[in-house]
């Protein structure tokens, strides 16, 4: 018996122990509440990490609002995932500010700070079952019971399109707040697009609804915020039925396509294409403060009244992009000739998309590049200070204007470009064989050594075109003429003719009687030293006798000084301008020079043509003159006085004075002194001419073939090298006349480019590049920079343009707009990102409304068609696009329906029913929270 129990005793306790261990809890038991503790298990661990673990746990910044955070969940319940989020500021501001731009939606609709967000992860991100939204509204209610959070939470309901939610909110141990959005998308009641029909649909969710809201006084406060939208600037002009009409091609910029005007017409670029405004338009938003409002009438006086009555203007522009440079060049082809033949084998790898424009494009081309009758255009004008470190061409020259065409010619394409230049180059022939003045280039003054070598020819040509012109001119007028000969003079020995090749003097002789091109600077000492200086005052008839010999050419007298053997007064001859020369001639000549080790011997050898001009018109001037006066009037450094005195006079001596120290004790320099010196020996040679009567130093025929030989010869790559450059200097030169306001940001811009532009074309000048040199690369860089330069400076002078009488507006919108693109400049058109929104938003100051105002054109009959269903609020006939309204109203708890449950810490006025209406015409949307007491 005893083992008999001990057994049952043993078997009892194995039983206990197994009915212990399968033991159940219930609390845990269902699927439910299963996901309530999963949900609340994911609000505890955000409520435990605060903002700034959940940033460092990877919250996402929404897109919007720069203080606005997110953290995501995943969950499941039953066979469907959920997914909940948690959206948070980082600073907490302590007052809500109604109309904040950077507000979520949900913070906006509702008035509510941080919040839950959970949605079924689908294809259309909502809840289309009410049970089902009802259920999990709860469970995220519960979970956030449990876990004393009073977050609001929302799920999205009903279709996408609606934008609906429903929401609920633990405001305590007392309060709950409900929340419910939806959206009507077509077929909005009339009454619903009044303020009074909308303030009678708030009254309605608290008031009994048989009565006569009309004939009631309801105390309700009222916000509202209305958007307003200029037209698009480019649509405008069609909005208003302009037809433009273009039949021409648009290979050629300078021609006119239409009667429209264009907002960029009075623009220096607009002679070569019409930019792209890309300040689209404004926005304006109006917002009247919150005000307290008592009926319906209130409500309809107020939609009645003018934008101008509210209490803020908010301005925002809208602003796009766009992108226009290329560059193409290359390095295979001798003559341009090799890119139009078709014989030539390189010509098949040319792209086919390569074509030629028609021969009328060409011609117009060459019309607006050789226009006849068009003035000397002023070449300083638009000018940068720095333009001049860039080795191209001035803006209104020929070549400038030739490679701003080329940049639009056959969409800048290679064998394009051949073929204009070719014609160009043809056309310039004809020029000179017509002996016709070569237009867009001066005629008068140096050759500009800064630009190019073809600007410079071109410069040259024009020069010698002119002087062809003036001698076939003479040459008429002395088969016609019976006037006496150039030789002929006057009893004071004044010469009679006045040729256009002689230097005449006036006050400042020095400058004008020296010659241009002389040694002095390759002489020993190294010193320029000028000539002697003759004024009106220093001109005295101290002759004692009259000369035996015939004078000629004489330009006056040179002060107080007298001739060495004859002591007659000297004479300034006039003289022969020196040859112009091109910087690649002075090349030449300067490597002559490095070439002999008697650089001075040499130096007058290559000047000799001048020395003899000069000596001989000295010599016709002075019959008797000998070397040494030539030497003191035409270097007077190698002239060494004796008593140690300074060479030439300080003043005019009297006559008495000149008699006593007559003649002057002096010697010439060593290098003038030695035996077989040059110099004396061009002067021994020289014959006595004068000036009018040599031949001319320049052969302008032999000068102008040479020159149109380069121009026929030149090989492509050092055509396109000068192209680019001065493409991009007439560019740059062009943009730079553009006026933009004291825009500080656009000006610094601009003179950095020039210096990169400087920096990067600077290696072209060298002449030795290669398909594959990194300078292509730096030329491809600098197309970037140029192209974010010309969007910058377009929106400088459109918003110039538009906010003249308010700089203000136009300075606070571009530097914000620069501050937004600069860290963009740095990538190109292709790593731009597609959508680029720049959203900046300026309070606009009293005195400021009406120029936005203005911008508001009043519609046309096409444009306000609608007009009968206009909300009110008209600004200028244009109704808002947007109206955004918020009722509210309160109610104290000591003394109001919730006053029987509700404690003393609680006696305070609380916001009982809110509601947000967004909409238009066609498109209402309306949210509403009711604070109930459970």
């Amino acid at each position: 018996m005893a083992s008999t129990s001990k057994v049952d005793s043993s078997v009892d306790d194995e039983a206990e122990e197994e009915e212990f261990e399968r033991f159940d809890d219930f609390t845990l038991a269902s699927s439910w509440e299963r996901f309530i503790s999963e949900i609340e298990a994911i609000c505890r661990q955000w409520l435990a990490d605060g903002s700034k673990n959940l940033l460092e746990k990877g919250a996402i910044q929404l897109d919007s609002s720069k203080n606005l955070y997110k953290a995501k969940s995943e969950l499941k319940y039953f066979m469907k995932s959920y997914c909940m989020e948690y959206y948070f500021e980082i600073k907490k501001s302590g007052e809500f500010t109604v109309w904040d731009c950077t507000l979520h939606d949900l913070q906006l609709c509702f008035g509510v700070k941080e919040f839950l967000v959970i949605a079924p992860q689908s294809a259309s991100g909502v809840v289309l079952d009410a049970p089902e939204a009802s259920k999990l509204l709860s469970a995220v209610a519960i979970a956030l019971s449990n876990c004393s959070s009073l977050w609001p939470a929302f799920v999205p309901v009903h279709d996408p399109s609606r934008n609906a939610f429903i929401g609920i909110q633990n405001m305590g141990t007392i309060f709950t707040r409900r929340f419910e959005a939806d959206r009507i998308c077509s077929q909005v009641p009339v009454k619903l697009m009044h303020l009074e029909g909308l303030y009678e649909l708030f009254v309605s969710k608290f008031a009994y609804s048989t009565l006569d809201f009309s004939m009631h006084v309801f105390k309700v406060r009222f916000t509202m915020k209305l958007t307003y939208k200029t037209l698009p600037y480019d649509d405008d002009d069609d909005m208003r039925g302009e037809d433009v009409e273009n039949t021409e091609p648009t290979d050629f910029p300078g021609g006119e396509s239409g009667t429209r005007t264009q907002w960029d017409d009075d623009c220096p670029w607009s002679e070569w294409y019409s930019a792209e405004d890309l300040v689209k338009g404004f926005g304006l938003v109006v917002i009247w403060s919150e005000k307290t409002v008592e009926g319906s009438f209130e409500m309809a006086e107020i939609e009645n009244s003018s934008p101008h009555e509210a209490e803020k203007w908010i301005l925002f522009p809208n602003i796009c992009f766009f992108s226009l440079m290329h560059l193409k060049m290359s390095f295979e082809a001798q003559f341009m000739e090799d890119f139009v033949s078709v014989e030539n084998p390189g010509s098949d790898n040319l792209k086919s998309s390569m074509v030629i424009p028609s021969p009328t494009i060409i011609d117009r081309v060459l019309k607006d590049l050789f226009h006849e009758g068009v003035q000397l255009p002023d070449f300083a004008k638009g000018q940068h200070r720095s333009s001049r470190s860039i080795k191209g061409a001035r803006l209104e020259s020929l070549f400038a204007q030739f490679c701003l065409h080329s940049l639009w010619f056959g969409n800048c394409n290679i064998r394009a470009i051949a073929v204009l230049w070719i014609e160009f180059v043809r056309e310039i022939r004809w020029y000179w064989e017509e002996s016709q003045p070569l237009p867009k280039m001066p005629v008068n003054g140096s050759i500009d050594l800064s630009t190019c070598l073809i600007n410079q020819k071109l410069q040259m040509l024009a020069i010698c075109i002119e002087k062809m012109r003036e001698l076939n001119e003479e040459f008429q007028d002395c088969i016609g003429s019976n006037d006496p000969s150039p030789a002929d003079i006057k009893e004071d020995g004044q010469a009679v003719d006045g040729s256009n090749n002689l230097r005449i003097p006036d006050e400042n002789f020095d400058r004008n009687c020296d010659s241009q091109l002389t040694a002095d600077g390759l002489r020993e000492s190294g010193n320029a030293i000028q000539r002697y200086t003759m004024k009106p005052q220093d001109v005295a008839s101290i002759d004692k006798k009259p000369s035996d010999f015939v004078r000629r050419g004489s330009a006056g007298k040179v002060g107080s000084m007298m001739l060495l053997k004859s002591y007659q007064s000297m004479h300034a001859p006039f003289t022969q301008d020196a040859p112009l020369m091109t910087e690649d001639m002075h090349e030449e000549r300067l490597h002559a020079v490095e070439a002999f080790s008697n650089s001075f011997e040499f130096s007058a050898q290559l000047e000799r043509d001048i020395l003899l001009s000069d000596m001989s018109a000295f010599k016709a001037a002075n019959p008797d003159a000998v070397f040494e006066d030539f030497i003191r009037w035409h270097s007077p450094g190698d002239w060494l006085n004796d008593d140690g005195k300074e060479n030439g006079p300080s003043g005019i001596p009297a006559v008495e004075d000149l008699k006593e120290n007559w003649p002057p004790q002096g010697r010439l320099s060593q290098r003038m002194s030695e035996h077989g010196n040059l110099w004396r020996k061009i002067w021994n040679e020289a014959p006595a001419v004068s000036a009018s009567e040599q031949k001319p130093l320049l052969d302008p025929n032999r000068e102008g073939e040479k020159i149109l030989h380069y121009l026929e010869t030149l090989r492509p790559n050092d055509l396109l090298e000068q192209m680019v450059c001065t493409a991009f200097r007439a560019s740059a030169d062009t943009l730079n006349q553009t006026h933009f306001g004291a825009l500080k940001q656009m000006a610094m811009k601009m003179d950095q480019l020039y210096i990169t532009m400087s920096s990067v074309l600077k290696p072209l000048q060298a002449n030795n590049l290669s398909g594959d040199s990194e300078t292509i690369e730096d030329l491809r860089r600098l197309c970037v920079v140029f192209e974010h330069v010309e969007k910058l400076l377009t929106v400088a002078a459109s918003l110039h343009r538009k906010f003249l009488q308010a700089p203000r507006i136009s300075e606070a919108i571009f530097s914000d707009f620069y501050d937004f693109y600069l860290p963009k400049m740095g990538r190109g058109s292709g790593q731009e990102d597609v959508q680029m929104e720049f959203d900046m938003k300026l309070q606009l100051r009293n005195h400021e409304r009406q120029l936005v105002s203005n911008m508001f054109m009043p519609p046309t009959a096409n444009q306000s068609w609608r007009k009968v269903l206009s909300m009110g609020n008209l600004l200028n006939g244009h109704e808002p696009i947007l109206r955004e309204i918020i009722f509210s109203s309160s109610d104290h708890v000591n003394g109001g329906h919730y006053a029987p449950s509700t404690p003393r810490a609680y006696q305070q006025e609380i916001e009982t029913y809110r509601m947000y209406i967004c909409g238009t015409s066609n498109d209402l949307r309306v949210a509403l929270s009711v604070t109930s007491c459970d």
